[in-house]
């Protein structure tokens, strides 16, 4: 499923998170707080709803641990690799 379609149906607030994550690139809730002037509550709703989703990852940030870094998941990595081990095992 394509990102989009994914994020269809999540509330505003989920979408503008995601295009912020697209637009900047991997970010820390702060920052995307910040970046997004929504409050705190509604980017951690928002980021929980996403990474339910599957297309938002959240990664340590090494920077300061206490924080965790969220970007938009690569897509469809997990698909590819069961759809090449498939594929492969269709050769013979």
């Amino acid at each position: 499923m394509a990102p989009e379609e994914a994020i269809d149906d999540l509330p505003p607030s989920a979408k503008l998170v995601y295009k912020v994550l697209e637009y900047n690139g991997a970010m820390t809730q702060k920052q995307l707080v910040e970046e997004s002037m929504l409050s705190a509550r509604t980017v951690r709703y928002a980021l929980e709803r996403l990474e339910d989703a599957g297309v938002v990852t959240e990664d340590i940030y090494f920077a300061d641990a206490r924080q965790s870094l969220y970007q938009v998941a690569v897509e469809g990595t997990e698909e590819q690799t069961a759809d090449a081990a498939a594929a492969g095992g269709d050769r013979a």
